[in-house]
């Protein structure tokens, strides 16, 4: 059941997601070379508890994965697309970093994603990172009351595909509010007019996730994350989406 949120717990998760949007600039003013996502990581848990929130990812189990996340931030290079665990790992000159984080505030839970170029990148890459941040907000358009679910999909699919990318299947976008992950799935493909109608009061994560070549999925090596099967580039964006009788309300901004 899609959980109707009324514009009191909207306004609390605007709130949240204004703090989770400064955070998230934060991380990515400190997006260098040299720089090793473990200290991303701590920056980032350092900002959501001086901020008065709580970390949404650490300790959290998913359908995806049964062992408790252990980490604040997602931290994925390159062909690695979302919920790799941050590392020793060093950040060099061209890599494509995606930096996933959630936030817990006053009940209820935020999340959202930005792909950081690291340094100068590929015209690919470049050009990758532009078409998924595009897909996001061709999606939110279509974010209105009467709408469906599949026209969503179909407006992410085909803009990615019309510019010679692909988007994942095997995971998707989602409601949000009490609980972190809530129903609606969310496709980043699909055709319009199917699906569920969205209804004002939903809030849910939309969250393009894009592949230059193929778009099949494998585990990394760290258990949590995702990578490309043929190791091309990926980028991510995602916004937590409330619905209004007027259209979208972007709450992570």
């Amino acid at each position: 059941m899609i959980r109707i949120k009324t514009d009191k717990e909207i306004e609390i998760m605007a709130e949240g997601g204004r703090v989770l949007a400064r955070i998230m600039r934060e991380l990515e003013k400190n997006v260098k070379p040299g720089i090793r996502t473990i200290e991303l990581e701590n920056l980032a848990e350092n900002l959501i508890l001086k901020s008065g929130g709580k970390c949404a990812f650490k300790g959290y189990t998913s359908e995806y994965s049964q062992i408790p996340y252990p980490a604040c931030l997602c931290t994925s290079i390159n062909e690695e697309i979302v919920h790799c665990i941050p590392s020793e790992r060093v950040l060099k000159e061209g890599d494509v970093l995606k930096l996933d984080l959630g936030l817990f505030w006053k009940g209820y839970y935020l999340d959202m994603a930005v792909t950081v170029p690291v340094g100068k990148v590929s015209f690919e890459a470049q050009r990758l990172i532009r078409v998924t941040k595009k897909a996001l907000k061709l999606a939110i358009k279509k974010v209105k009351p009467g709408n469906t679910f599949g026209d969503i999909g179909n407006t992410i699919q085909r803009y990615v595909e019309s510019q010679g990318f692909n988007v994942v299947r095997e995971l998707c976008g989602h409601g949000i509010g009490r609980e972190l992950h809530e129903e609606p799935k969310i496709l980043n493909y699909g055709k319009r007019k199917t699906g569920e109608k969205i209804k004002e009061g939903m809030v849910f994560c939309i969250e393009p996730m894009v592949t230059a070549g193929h778009w099949h999925l494998k585990r990394t090596k760290d258990g949590f994350g995702y990578q490309t099967v043929d190791g091309s580039l990926t980028a991510h964006f995602e916004h937590t989406v409330a619905v209004t009788k007027y259209g979208s309300r972007i709450l992570t901004k």
